[in-house]
């Protein structure tokens, strides 16, 4: 008999409110989306939300492995950049930047990146359809 392996599942309801905007929530967060066709400057569109959540999962998986790796760090930070292609409509590339101040070695550093490719879920998930590149630098002083 084999064991079952629980598989984590994830729940988002997203309600249109009118014709300039939405709202998704999970548990107990909500966040506003800009699904108005001229746009919106204080809501995330789709492409933005799909940037923040790779950018939430590269942070997330720096959280879950620097304990493991006993990896030193102060701070984080993720730029990314997505281009979107028109005919079908599809991020084409995304390109990214994570800076991590730490006094760690170049070393440490290439072995956390190969952690947050190898085993995030949204990147994962983005990196088969889209041209997913990037690097990951100690941050300036």
């Amino acid at each position: 008999m084999s064991d079952a392996v629980q598989k984590m599942t994830f729940s988002v309801r997203a309600r249109r409110c009118d014709a300039h905007g939405s709202s998704a929530s999970c548990k107990d967060a909500k966040i506003d989306l800009d699904t108005d066709l001229g746009g919106r400057r204080d809501a995330f569109n789709p492409a933005e939300l799909l940037l923040a959540a790779l950018a939430a999962c590269m942070i997330k998986g720096i959280e879950r492995v620097t304990p493991i790796l006993k990896f030193d760090l102060d701070s984080v930070e993720v730029r990314l950049q997505g281009v979107r292609q028109d005919a079908p409509p599809r991020m084409e590339s995304i390109s990214y930047e994570i800076l991590v101040g730490t006094n760690e070695s170049d070393r440490r550093l290439e072995l956390l990146h190969e952690n947050v490719r190898k085993y995030g879920t949204v990147f994962n998930t983005v990196a088969p359809g889209t041209a997913l590149s990037g690097v990951l630098r100690r941050a300036d002083a």
